[in-house]
């Protein structure tokens, strides 16, 4: 299953029954940061997820965890930051490429 930050944002506010407003205020961005996010489906940086998922009193590997943990190593790190930059066609591109270097398929 792939993670959608957006669906997986949403969903942290929804368990934690808060606004846009009291995120801002757990985690110190302005409503305005938040607004593009969630409004504008606007990606967030590297900087400012780790700036929401402390807000949350999650770590990047919890937000980005599916059924298992995972260690969000520097190489991946970096990684997501050029991927949340690529358009929805270059995104499409690389995923092939990985999957056809893909051994355990």
């Amino acid at each position: 299953m792939k993670m959608d930050v957006h669906e997986r944002l949403n969903k942290l506010k929804e368990q934690h029954r808060w606004t846009e407003y009291k995120l801002a205020k757990a985690c110190g961005l302005s409503e305005s940061t938040l607004a593009n996010i969630f409004r504008r489906n606007t990606m967030p940086s590297i900087a400012t997820l780790e700036t929401i998922c402390s807000g949350f009193g999650i770590s990047m590997a919890q937000f980005f965890a599916e059924d298992e943990m995972v260690e969000l190593t520097p190489e991946l790190k970096e990684l997501f930051e050029h991927w949340v930059n690529l358009t929805v066609e270059q995104k499409s591109a690389v995923y092939t490429v990985i999957k056809a270097f893909d051994s355990s398929k």
